[in-house]
């Protein structure tokens, strides 16, 4: 049975940080359902940030990388992560992952964007296109009430380190083409964070019909746009 334990390091961690977490529209977490969280991503703090925020556990996929690199594999580990396949292998072990772990009424956390805000530093209210996988996982899991919970993460106060090398990454990882780049990865430690809950975007019977039909593609696109669309207005009022 998966442990309590990724809750309480996640706030013990921003405890020792000295994070400060405001949490807005709480009331629109869906309770008693299986439910897929989908947020922005700009630093390695955002997993303890969504856990801290929403009070449970929430069993994330990570990038490949993170899964090879010692002390960073360890610690994503400890908060229940599971990384995504290698880039280039296709994506079907997380998505048994996941869905199995929906199944079990857990709750499950994928950032959209990918590894590329991670490694090339954006401003906190900009995000990369997101990437169709977990609007792929909502309409296949098959899960009677699977709600989409879309979270925008807003920097309000931050410190910006560099970390390592990009290239140092290749060593763990040489099959990542974000790491073939000049520069150094980015820390990004939040001071002053808003976390704004949107609207949850259910999956009904009828668009998992569309979605083994000839409108499969057009579904996909709307719940992919519906959530980017969601948490870029949520971080155009939260990061200010």
């Amino acid at each position: 049975m998966f442990s309590y334990s990724p809750l309480l390091i996640s706030q013990s961690f921003l405890a020792a940080t000295g994070t400060r977490l405001f949490l807005h529209h709480q009331d629109r977490i869906p309770e008693a359902s299986a439910v897929l969280v989908v947020s922005n991503h700009r630093s390695f703090m955002d997993a303890p940030v969504l856990m801290a925020s929403v009070g449970q556990p929430i069993r994330f996929a990570c990038h490949h990388y993170m899964s090879q690199v010692p002390i960073l594999r360890e610690f994503v580990k400890r908060l229940g992560c599971f990384p995504l396949d290698e880039p280039g292998q296709g994506q079907q072990r997380f998505f048994n992952q996941a869905t199995q772990l929906l199944q079990a009424q857990q709750m499950v956390g994928v950032f959209p964007e990918g590894g590329k805000p991670m490694v090339k530093l954006t401003q906190a209210d900009q995000m990369q296109k997101f990437h169709k996988g977990f609007a792929h996982l909502a309409l296949r899991s098959p899960v009677k009430e699977l709600a989409i919970l879309p979270v925008a993460i807003a920097s309000v106060e931050e410190t910006v380190n560099s970390a390592f090398p990009l290239k140092l990454l290749s060593l763990f990882d040489p099959a990542e083409p974000l790491f073939d780049q000049p520069g150094w990865h980015p820390l990004v430690i939040y001071r002053r964070v808003n976390v704004l809950i949107g609207r949850p975007c259910w999956i009904t019977q009828q668009e998992r019909e569309k979605y083994h039909g000839k409108q499969a593609k057009a579904v996909v696109a709307q719940i992919t746009q519906h959530c980017q669309t969601e948490i870029g207005q949520l971080l155009d009022r939260g990061c200010y």
